[in-house]
């Protein structure tokens, strides 16, 4: 089998260096010939394949195109995994997939792709892509090498070059059920080593982001980052903060909300490219107090973790809270102590300046970043345990929220656990000891203040007399 990616590398055909100047030969990628493995040498079933992924593959293969499933449904299925959607390559444009599915629709600039729909479930189909040989193409780049135009149409065997890692590069044929690998894939399946296909020093320079899909597939699957694809990470990781914002938030959720979040952040801190997602937590784990703040946002993540593996619900405002807390609770310390200024207004200036600092690195919708701020913001609340006010904050719609944050505090040490037992009494606690406990009498219903100098309002649809 004949590999640009790992055999041309290694036998001196091509040489990169450092600044990803890497040439060719021929200045174009050689036409290799795959590997195929029959349905009788992989594990692959059909019965493993979504019923509406299967629909969309047998209508562009009996429409006279080809269709194979691609990237990491295909790696998942090899796995033993499960995978969470299935993406088609074909040889169809864009415009013939949209005829062919009265059901999708063409999304995206920068790669044009068709959406086809099935009530909630979407199945993403994409032409195979070409370029990167020098010819005329509707390709554009960044002055930093990054991609931002890559709409660059051609067959399978130009396409492999498109793939990011070996791995993802894997082509189920729905023709005859085989499975294509251009790339070594398979072998590096079976060594679970995470590899790039041709130079990573241009390939990382193509899209910064891949250097996080490392990270996430590293600690997803486990596997172990090929020397070459490690190396030149560290002296990249500049590039993220070209990517936009809300890329980088989609990036984070796929981190540290799919289950390996405690794997991915101890990558992100190896690979020292945490600081481009998160740049106060990366500031404070490198000062005097690291340990205990890694500590905090690990045990954080380990919940998530946790409520990911039992299917339970989890939101960016809880894992952003993690992250942001440290440096919003030491920020709020020193403008009390600097300014002289309340505990709440300074916890508020915090919230504002970490919160500003940090949507400028990744996005944080506002559906996400409000509500945490409030969750934040009432932290305090929870050392006052007597009185009305008290009792009527158990009623209050950010009280769950931020009682699981005041639980997770304790764990760390940073709020007396008793405090945190309290609250879990109380809640469990019937009426009458909640009155005695918060050392409040019965509460007379509130009566409802009619408008002053008006007459009652009737309830629409009736008439009046």
């Amino acid at each position: 089998m004949l590999w640009f990616g790992r055999g041309c590398y290694h036998s001196g055909l091509y040489r990169p260096d450092k600044l990803g100047n890497g040439r060719l030969l021929n200045e174009i990628h050689p036409r290799p010939a795959p590997t195929i493995i029959p349905r009788s040498e992989h594990g692959i079933s059909r019965s493993n394949v979504s019923e509406n992924a299967l629909k969309v593959l047998y209508r562009l293969k009996n429409s006279g195109y080809q269709a194979f499933i691609v990237g990491g449904g295909v790696r998942d299925l090899l796995l033993g995994l499960r995978p969470k959607d299935f993406d088609v390559a074909t040889d169809a444009h864009p415009e013939e997939i949209r005829k062919l599915f009265r059901n999708s629709r063409l999304i995206g600039r920068r790669f044009r792709l068709a959406h086809v729909r099935f009530g909630r479930d979407i199945v993403e189909v994409a032409t195979f892509r070409a370029g990167g040989d020098g010819r005329e193409d509707d390709q554009e780049r960044s002055d930093s090498g990054r991609i931002l135009r890559d709409n660059v149409y051609g067959g399978i065997e130009d396409d492999i070059w498109r793939r990011d890692f070996t791995i993802n590069a894997l082509y189920y044929n729905i023709e005859d059920y085989s499975v294509w690998d251009y790339t070594g894939g398979m072998e590096d399946l079976k060594s679970r080593t995470l590899r790039l296909i041709d130079d990573p020093w241009v390939r990382y320079r193509e899209d910064p982001v891949r250097m996080l899909r490392a990270t996430r597939f590293a600690a997803k699957l486990g596997f172990t980052i090929a020397p070459e694809t490690l190396a030149p990470i560290r002296d990249l990781g500049p590039l993220l903060a070209d990517v936009p914002a809300a890329r980088l938030f989609e990036e984070s959720l796929k981190l540290f909300q799919t289950g390996h979040a405690v794997a991915s952040f101890n990558k992100l801190l190896e690979y020292d490219l945490l600081s481009y997602l998160f740049p106060s937590a990366a500031a404070l784990i490198q000062g005097e107090d690291g340990e205990a703040v890694a500590a905090f946002i690990r045990k954080g993540l380990n919940n998530t973790d946790e409520r990911v593996a039992e299917d339970k619900s989890i939101s960016p405002m809880f894992l952003y809270a993690v992250f942001l807390w440290p440096g919003v609770r030491r920020l709020a310390e020193r403008l009390a102590l600097d300014q002289n200024v309340r505990d709440y207004e300074a916890m508020q200036e915090a919230m504002y300046r970490v919160v500003a600092e940090q949507t400028a690195r990744t996005s944080l919708p506002k559906r996400f970043s409000v509500p945490m701020k409030e969750m934040l913001a009432l932290q305090r609340r929870f050392l006052t345990q007597k009185g009305v006010r008290a009792e009527r904050f158990l009623e209050h719609r950010c009280f769950r929220a931020a009682y699981d944050f005041l639980v997770l505090r304790s764990r760390c040490g940073e709020v007396d656990p008793a405090v945190a037992d309290w609250w879990t009494h109380v809640q469990e606690a019937g009426e009458d000891e909640r009155r005695t406990v918060f050392e409040t009498t019965r509460r007379s219903p509130r009566r409802r203040r009619s408008r002053r100098g008006g007459r009652r309002s009737r309830p629409s649809g009736q008439d009046s007399p």
